[in-house]
């Protein structure tokens, strides 16, 4: 069923608008004091038009995030949920992706996310103790956070592993795919270069980051990064999958046959789909070679015609045919 409250219209038109309140948020808040990476709990507003809806963001919220949920509110025409986040370092981009997180869920839902905040007490900040932190710790919050859909926590927890180690590949690339499944592909890319960085032979950070390029309409350059992880890893099928999606976008129809039907050998059942859409037999990859004639053999061509055409006149003849 389609939304009614939040439309995929106004969620598109208004995700940029979530981003930049949130940055001037945080602005404001540095502007009157908190420091950056100081602790915090926030609460957070949502509104529908009908109880049932926020009812059902209010337990996800409670059993998946375990945020506090508050009573749901009557209004006279919409209704309001009230609720408390967890504590977390508040930094520009952990603030970031914590609202774009909970304007997501609120769209699954088909709710607005309509405010948030955190009372400050500036002479009494909180911070984590990094240098005595164990990074192993945070990123295995991340890992469940993220199962349980908290994108917004996965990306905090994975940003602090980052700054505890940051010179762990597997941090970089997990935070990459948080970043591209809110909708962030720029910030994204910029994580699954830094992965690879670290590690040349990270092939899943290849073609993730082939995908994310595919994404941007960057087929050409796509098409590199699965062809690196295909030289990595010969039987990956999905790089050949993907490579063949590129080069159809590219308008190649034969290299892509070529590709999904590597594909599909490899174990990528998927594949036949493309194939029977986009690719008539397997023969029409490789179109056999056009004969070469040359003057000499036209000439034996010539004369084993004229004589296989003498033979069935004699013939004839002979039968009293002619």
């Amino acid at each position: 069923m389609s939304n009614t409250y939040l439309t995929n219209s106004q969620f598109i038109e208004s995700f940029g608008i979530e981003m930049a309140d949130a940055i001037d948020v945080y602005a404001e808040r540095r502007k009157y004091g908190m420091k950056e990476d100081s602790l915090a709990v926030y609460d957070f507003i949502f509104i529908s038009d009908t109880e049932k809806k926020l009812r059902s963001l209010g337990d996800f919220l409670y059993t998946n995030y375990n945020y506090k949920i508050e009573a749901i509110k009557a209004y006279s025409d919409y209704y309001e949920l009230n609720g408390n986040s967890i504590k977390f370092p508040v930094n520009e981009d952990n603030l970031i992706y914590w609202v774009l997180d909970l304007y997501c869920k609120g769209y699954e839902f088909d709710c607005v996310l309509d405010g948030y905040g955190a009372v400050s007490d500036w002479d009494n900040q909180e911070f984590l103790d990094i240098e005595n932190e164990d990074y192993n710790k945070y990123f295995k919050l991340s890992t469940s956070a993220y199962h349980n859909r908290n994108l917004g926590m996965a990306f905090i927890y994975l940003s602090t592993a980052i700054k505890i180690y940051p010179k762990n590949p597997n941090c970089w690339y997990s935070r990459a795919i948080i970043r591209d499944e809110l909708y962030t592909w720029k910030s994204a890319r910029q994580d699954y270069d830094k992965a690879i960085e670290l590690n040349p032979h990270f092939t899943d950070a290849i073609v993730n980051r082939a995908a994310n390029k595919d994404a941007a309409g960057e087929f050409a350059e796509a098409i590199v990064d699965y062809t690196a992880a295909i030289v990595l890893e010969p039987n990956n099928e999905m790089a050949y999958f993907n490579r063949g999606n590129s080069w159809f976008n590219l308008n190649n129809t034969k290299r892509a046959c070529e590709d999904w039907h590597m594909a599909k050998k490899l174990g990528a059942e998927y594949a036949q789909q493309k194939i029977s859409e986009h690719c008539i037999d397997i023969t029409c990859l490789k179109p056999k070679p056009t004969p070469k004639y040359s003057l000499d053999n036209l000439t034996r061509l010539g004369k084993t015609i004229v004589k296989a055409m003498n033979n069935l006149l004699k013939a004839l003849n002979k039968n009293g045919r002619l």
